[in-house]
């Protein structure tokens, strides 16, 4: 009796450490597949301030709380029994799939390029704008947010594709909570940081207000700054992809540049080559993710957006 206790005690820990192991696999892989798509979480933390320009301070959190859970429902209750499913069924397809979501990353990065060089159009555009009511406002948002989810979970789950497929179902879903818990967190500090220094401002003790003031002069410089470190972001992360995607499909020639380059660049540097290194092949994914964005935006030019403007312009004249 004594021994089958001690068999059974036994058989628990082993059960224990097993699972134990499985919860830091788990971990380990999650965080690995939420830093592969970083790029895309920092334009999603960059893109979503927006939404609540110019709406009353006490309706800020409110809508972002919405824009968070309509994320939320993207990714668990859409994007993640799909994306499960193709990796299980039809896992050739996920290098196609994540090089569409790439070269988008490209287009809307190259866009923004070109928006900043030509900011007249969206100045004049700004003028005629009128700001839509709460429910467009979050529908907006979550339709924005269901592209780039999208991407981050068939990123993540290309980090995680040779894992069981449980694994790969606990894994995705806490990169999907924990990502959207992070951006929206991230995004509600944002927007409420200026109302935080305007009331610090108003203390009496002049270190508090100064630092107040301080706050409220950083966030307009805050935002600006994340929103080219996320165009930059996207241009990079979507070139890696498509360079990579490439070398997959057998299209090996600019993936072996590039790889020649990283390691002459690394071999010239000595203690610094490995960062260099990365630095070479980082610029060599954003120089090729504007060129393959500057081509898409050239022909949704030509394409969609003219036909889009057509009726408008038709409109005006009758």
């Amino acid at each position: 009796m004594a021994g089958g206790l001690v068999a059974l005690f036994d058989d628990v820990a082993v059960l224990a450490r097993t699972a134990a192991a499985s919860v830091d696999d788990i971990g380990l892989a999650a965080g690995r597949a939420s830093a592969k798509a970083a790029g895309v979480v920092v334009d999603d933390a960059a893109v979503t301030p927006q939404y609540v320009r110019g709406l009353a301070a006490e309706r800020e959190l409110p809508i972002i709380r919405r824009i968070a859970k309509g994320s939320l429902r993207n990714k668990l209750l859409i994007i993640l029994p799909a994306v499960l499913l193709l990796s299980q069924f039809l896992p050739f397809l996920l290098t196609p799939i994540l090089m569409l979501g790439g070269a988008y990353l490209c287009y809307e990065g190259a866009e923004k390029v070109w928006h900043k060089l030509r900011p007249h159009h969206d100045a004049h555009a700004a003028g005629e704008e009128t700001l839509p009511d709460e429910d467009t406002v979050v529908s907006g948002a979550v339709r924005t947010d269901f592209i780039l989810s999208a991407e981050i979970m068939v990123i993540s789950l290309n980090e995680v594709v040779d894992e069981p497929f449980f694994s790969r179902a606990v894994i995705l879903a806490v990169v999907a909570l924990g990502i959207t818990v992070l951006v929206y967190g991230v995004v509600g500090l944002i927007v409420k940081m200026d109302d935080l220094g305007l009331r610090l401002a108003e203390r009496p003790r002049k270190g508090v207000a100064r630092i107040g003031r301080g706050l409220v002069k950083a966030m307009p410089r805050l935002l600006a700054a994340l929103t080219v470190v996320g165009t930059a972001a996207m241009l990079w992360v979507g070139g890696h992809i498509l360079l990579v995607g490439t070398d997959e499909l057998g299209l090996t020639v600019l993936y072996d540049v590039v790889h020649h380059l990283e390691e002459a660049a690394a071999a010239a540097t000595g203690a610094l080559g490995s960062v260099v290194g990365w630095l070479v092949n980082t610029l060599a994914s954003a120089i090729l993710g504007l060129i393959v964005g500057a081509l898409v935006v050239v022909v949704m030019s030509l394409t969609f957006h003219r036909r889009k403007a057509e009726p408008a312009s038709g409109a005006t004249t009758h």
